[in-house]
């Protein structure tokens, strides 16, 4: 990193956007926000963008949201401060009612348009925009670096991809140095891919092996030159920045991309969440939590170690402050905070997201009196290719197994997403519940 991107970097303020409802995340996003929800046991989802940032020596932040916040504002409350003489800050700008607006944010350029009074404060020179429901790892300031080099306006992360992939995803075409030239959200057709194809020897030139990979894929992160963002959003009633600003950008101003080779997941359907998680648990994960360099941060809770008695354990994640039982078997899945697992339970390839506080034994043996089942998982019961949310209680013998291949359905007790069954927050299966029955 050169003396000009160290200076440039104490001008850059970062935006996350929170994105909308969702949706396609229910029943995980029906009382928390995308990026307040877990990910691998301990973390959120914003702890990814925020563990970024402040690895990438980036600490003015702002997160702006407008759909179930309590959550995520409780938690970087707890998790990101800063002391008195870095400068630093985690916001977060819900949407609210003010002299010039009242309205809802209209999508991810409206947001950051209702908040423009923060991009505009006098010392920022750049805007990192980033989303708050992905999975990856990156230096900010490489792609500041190649954003200053090219002397674009605009700079947006590429991800190679495959054609497969490609039909899903915003695909760029460049020219030589690296400009974009042309966008085609989510070509279909071979004549489509053509349009946006990328060559091999394109890559080679960059210094990354194609393998196969043939088009630049849009990863949703934009660094702007802070007037340029400014006149964007001001001469234009553009709602969201991957379909309408970038487009438009790259129309009228120069819009250069940044490389990026690693891994990198979006985490935007309850299938892609599941996956990603269960990715994890692998001897050679995509993604290695673990990093001397590149930490991820998230809440310290101050949990006691897990305990585990006489339980077979494969290739799993077992969070902090578990009591998993005698004869438990669990095998390529994720174990939350603060689980309870019984003895004798089997959970495979699974995610459970834990739970928010212990209960004392006579709080368990209150709900037993009351024909209740504590929180946690039953004895005896099984689980498999599901989720789990926070604070489910699952009774003793319960069977959350997906025997006959449902695709999708919904119950108040369990949804099945892409054949994936989700227990909702707090729900409670009684002694024998079956899935399906």
């Amino acid at each position: 990193m050169n003396a000009v991107t160290t200076n440039a970097m104490k001008n850059i303020l970062s935006l996350v956007l929170g994105g909308g409802r969702g949706t396609r995340l229910l029943p995980l996003t029906q009382y928390r926000s995308k990026p307040a929800v877990p990910l691998a046991g301990k973390y959120r989802l914003i702890d990814i963008p925020l563990s970024n940032c402040i690895n990438s020596g980036l600490n003015r932040i702002y997160v702006l949201t407008q759909f179930n916040s309590v959550s995520l504002h409780r938690h970087i409350r707890a998790t990101y401060r800063f002391d008195a003489y870095s400068g630093g800050f985690v916001e977060l700008l819900a949407a609210q009612q003010t002299m010039e607006r009242a309205d809802w944010y209209q999508g991810t350029a409206d947001a950051v348009r209702q908040n423009l009074r923060y991009v505009t404060e006098p010392w920022v020179e750049h805007v990192l925009v980033l989303s708050g429901d992905q999975l990856y790892r990156m230096n900010y300031l490489d792609m500041l670096e190649t954003h200053l080099k090219a002397g674009a306006d605009v700079t947006i992360a590429a991800l190679p991809v495959d054609e497969q992939a490609a039909s899903a995803m915003g695909i760029m075409r460049v020219d030589d140095a690296g400009k974009v030239v042309g966008f085609l959200e989510k070509p279909k057709t071979r004549e489509d891919l053509d349009l946006v194809r990328t060559k091999p020897k394109w890559f080679d030139a960059h210094g990354i092996a194609s393998r196969g990979r043939s088009c630049l894929a849009s990863m949703g992160i934009y660094i702007f030159n802070r007037q340029v963002l400014v006149d964007l959003l001001d001469k234009t009633a553009y709602w969201d920045f991957g379909k309408e600003i970038f487009p438009a950008a790259m129309r009228t101003h120069r819009v250069n991309v940044h490389l990026f080779d690693g891994y990198w997941e979006d985490i935007g359907t309850i299938k892609s969440f599941y996956l990603a998680n269960l990715a994890l648990c692998g001897p050679n994960p995509p993604f290695e939590l673990a990093s001397v360099d590149q930490p991820i941060f998230t809440r310290a809770r101050f949990l006691p170690p897990s305990r585990v008695d006489g339980a077979q354990v494969k290739q799993s994640l077992i969070s902090d402050g578990c009591y998993i039982g005698e004869g438990a078997v669990i095998e390529t899945s994720v174990v939350g905070v603060r689980c309870r697992i019984g003895r004798n339970a089997v959970i495979r390839n699974s995610v459970l997201l834990g739970n928010d506080d212990y209960q004392s034994a006579r709080e368990v043996e209150e709900d037993r009196e009351a024909g209740r089942p504590p929180i946690g998982i039953g004895e005896g019961s099984a689980i498999e290719g599901a989720i789990i949310d926070k604070n489910c209680r699952i009774g003793r013998g319960v069977q959350i197994v997906n025997h006959k291949n449902v695709e999708q359905s919904q119950s108040p007790e369990a949804w099945v997403c892409d054949g994936v069954t989700v227990i909702p927050k707090g729900t409670a299966l009684e002694d024998g519940w079956t899935l399906g029955r």
